[in-house]
């Protein structure tokens, strides 16, 4: 063959192969996102500057929201901390859940908690079927070591914190774990106050994020401990900024001594000033991992979710009246109304929406469904089940897309009876289990639930008395007749 028909034959095939290689380019899969989920402990719907707080401001997450979608109505699973994770991580939420209270009497003692199941599918171990990486970072409270729910068994390949929910009131703990190994940390040793836990997560946090790569998806939960009691931060600059801004009281407690108590809060001398600091750092910390993605060039293919665990606690001199912590709605931490369980969501980063308020019904067993979809996994062919709904369609900017929840359900179990909540609609009902006394409330016209229009309102009474029959399943630790 001749140069020249050499050269025409080459030319013929590359004009054939374009089609080919443009079809390729058009019909492959984008790469799947990673997903950076950070959960604040015992924080409230008002505790940000983004959802109404004045008396500090927390720039970092309010430009997420501003870059993203904020969420008005996102619900907790449960008015505390074990069973709102438990709903978190499983996509069952707490009618169907496994875990769900704090079971503080259990065989392995304060804060070690019931631990998930074998069974009990996790968002990490859906995952890890998108050869996701995993790492869970901070505090655990579904497992401790030697148990079915440590976090190695639950799908995550790397864990750094705390496992057990009263050593996580410490926030200068002397140990922590990195998977099932203790790590001492001797500068806290004999109850001295150097290292603070939520620097130390995330040091961590900036690590793992170092050691990943562009092509190889991961998944990082980073669940801080505070705003949580004990009110003890490092007394640096920005905690002085805030001594004498608040009308506070001194919090005598169980100070640190080798006698303490597991699970007894430290004394402050500024609480409401520690609490406000505790937000303030944690906006700052969420800033350096932000940094950190930017300066890997992850930040374009991340996805960031921001949540809290429960509403704002009353333990350890706190007071969310003073920082009006509930953003306006009745109750707090350990209680069914909206104080206890709306909680600020934002989600922003890649193919993510920007600069929207979202007013739909959302809540925590959504997340594992939502981040299955992102991965391309299957819930119902994998067999796992879940009450959560994706929210990939409001989060994509298809909205009229978006499956509605038909009720959302709540139950606590540490007050003198049980505890039921159910919302529907603009209409949420609160149901003292043993003397059957049911709360009826409007949201849309009462979102502080302060008229109770039950009497009015006989046959939508009527509807949520059956329904609570019908959104539970039986489970041997909390019962309800």
């Amino acid at each position: 063959m001749d140069i020249l028909k050499r050269c025409c034959l080459i030319a013929l095939v590359a004009v054939c192969a374009q089609p080919h290689l443009e079809l390729k380019a058009q019909t492959s899969k984008p790469a799947k996102p990673n997903i950076i989920y950070i959960l604040a402990d015992d924080m409230g719907y008002g505790d940000l500057s983004s959802y109404g707080q004045r008396h500090f401001r927390t720039p970092t997450l309010d430009s997420l929201a501003a870059h993203g979608l904020k969420f008005t109505q996102h619900y907790a699973a449960a008015p505390v901390c074990a069973p709102s994770r438990a709903a978190l991580m499983t996509g069952r939420d707490i009618g169907h859940s496994w875990i769900r209270g704090n079971y503080e009497k259990g065989p392995l003692g304060l804060g070690a908690g019931l631990p998930l199941r074998q069974e009990d599918i996790t968002i990490a171990e859906v995952l890890k079927k998108a050869a996701y990486q995993t790492a869970i970072i901070g505090k655990w409270g579904l497992g401790m070591d030697g148990t079915s729910g440590h976090p190695n068994k639950k799908g995550f390949d790397y864990f750094y914190g705390y496992l057990n929910q009263a050593h996580a009131h410490n926030h200068y703990p002397e140990y922590l774990y990195r998977n099932e190994g203790k790590i001492q940390i001797p500068e806290n040793a004999n109850r001295r106050q150097e290292k603070f836990s939520s620097d130390l997560f995330t040091t961590e946090a900036l690590g793992f994020l170092d050691r990943q790569q562009q092509n190889e998806p991961f998944f990082l939960c980073l669940a801080y401990i505070t705003p949580h009691a004990e009110m003890i931060v490092p007394d640096d600059e920005l905690f002085e900024s805030f001594k004498g801004k608040f009308k506070e009281q001194p919090y005598t407690g169980k100070d640190y001594s080798r006698e303490a108590s597991v699970g007894g809060y430290g004394s402050s001398a500024n609480p409401i000033a520690a609490y406000a600091t505790m937000i303030v750092r944690l906006d700052r910390d969420i800033a350096s991992i932000m940094n950190k993605l930017k300066e890997k060039g992850l930040d374009r293919n991340t996805i960031i979710m921001f949540s809290s665990d429960n509403g704002p606690h009353k333990e350890g001199g706190a007071d969310p009246d003073i920082l009006n912590s509930a953003g306006g709605l009745r109750g707090a931490k350990r209680d069914v109304y909206e104080g206890g369980i709306r909680v600020p969501f934002i989600v922003s980063g890649a193919g993510i929406e920007k600069d929207i308020i979202s007013d739909h019904i959302s809540g925590f067993p959504d997340i594992l469904p939502t981040l299955a979809a992102y991965a391309g996994v299957n819930l119902q062919q994998n067999g796992i089940k879940t009450e959560g709904i994706s929210l990939v369609p409001v989060l994509s900017g298809k909205g009229k897309m978006q499956k509605n929840h038909d009720y959302l359900y709540w139950e606590f179990h540490e007050g003198k009876q049980p505890v039921q909540a159910l919302r529907k609609g603009k209409w949420k009902a609160v149901l003292y289990a043993n003397t059957k006394v049911l709360e009826l409330y409007n949201l849309e016209t009462d979102r502080a639930e302060r008229i109770n229009v039950a009497n009015q309102h006989p046959k939508v009474v009527s509807e949520f008395h059956k329904r609570f029959k019908s959104a539970r399943t039986p489970n041997p630790y909390w019962k309800i007749d």
